[in-house]
């Protein structure tokens, strides 16, 4: 059995911590933690998991989130290849609430901040030039000592506390009802799905996964990420069919069976409910945004 991921990521005798991510891939373990957590990377495309919200990731992407907001950046199925060239860069920064002591953070002069933690906890992704801000400043706090790397950390808590560009990921309603003891559990249904989604998958091979019944796992599930597994599971693979519509010139049925579906038209439904523009349209768009 695997031994459990660690409760916290900060030793007693820090106030908080950061940490340049250098490897193959991001950790592919689900997982949730009692820091808020800032999340930048600098290298490394794939799909993220935050609460109950999914959607691709690629350089650039920056996210707060808060006390015990499950999450994983999963990177490509290429990137676990055997012969695989590629490689990941991140930065992050686990901080306690209390990182400043007892009761600092109740003070008239912190409110803006504390709102901004309270806001954390459904997930924030950080955009436009907030952005492009908090890029300097956390290759600066990697590398300061001491009182340096607490002032920089407070500098950045106070640029997102007055930014206009941080949106929030998570539905209002979430509310992670997982236990400890369950984080290999819903790890090995993320990894099993990633590396399946491709094919047809079946309720009671993911159910036997979970050592569960099928109907006690659709419960399972659906309290846990606010869907059903078959809708995760559309996301998923919606998803890949994003990624690979930016990516790839193939045609739309291509792209279609390579993301697991097994008919266009359900394909092309199914696209339009959840993006709300055809598969096409989609591509047109991305094009003429990023062209």
């Amino acid at each position: 059995m695997k031994q459990p991921l660690q409760k916290s990521r900060i030793p007693e005798s820090k106030a908080f911590v950061v940490k340049e991510l250098i490897a193959p891939f991001f950790d592919k373990n689900w997982h949730f933690h009692s820091e808020y957590q800032l999340f930048w990377v600098l290298k490394g495309r794939g799909t993220r998991f935050i609460g109950d919200q999914m959607k691709p990731f690629k350089e650039g992407e920056m996210i707060l989130t808060g006390p015990n907001l499950p999450h994983l950046w999963r990177n490509d199925q290429e990137y676990f290849q055997k012969n695989s060239t590629l490689s990941t860069h991140g930065i992050v920064v686990y901080f306690p609430e209390d990182f400043l002591g007892g009761t600092l953070w109740e003070k008239e002069e912190f409110e803006d901040i504390r709102n901004l933690l309270l806001k954390s906890q459904r997930g924030l992704e950080i955009k436009g030039p907030t952005n492009f801000k908090l890029r300097e400043l956390l290759k600066r706090i990697v590398h300061e000592k001491g009182a340096g790397g607490i002032l920089g950390l407070l500098e950045i808590l106070h640029v997102l506390a007055h930014s206009k560009d941080c949106e929030l990921i998570t539905h209002a309603g979430y509310i992670n009802t997982n236990k400890e003891s369950e984080k290999d559990r819903m790890s090995q249904v993320y990894e099993y799905v990633m590396e399946n989604f491709k094919k047809k998958i079946f309720l009671e091979e993911v159910a036997a996964l979970a050592n569960m019944t099928e109907s006690a796992f659709s419960r399972y599930f659906t309290s846990r990420m606010n869907k059903p597994f078959s809708e995760f599971l559309s996301d998923v693979r919606i998803g890949h069919a994003c990624k690979l519509l930016h990516e790839l010139e193939a045609n739309v049925s291509e792209i279609c069976y390579e993301s697991g579906f097994q008919t266009l038209s359900n394909f092309n439904r199914q696209f339009k409910e959840r993006m709300g523009v055809t598969p096409m349209a989609y591509r047109k768009d991305y094009l003429k945004t990023f062209s």
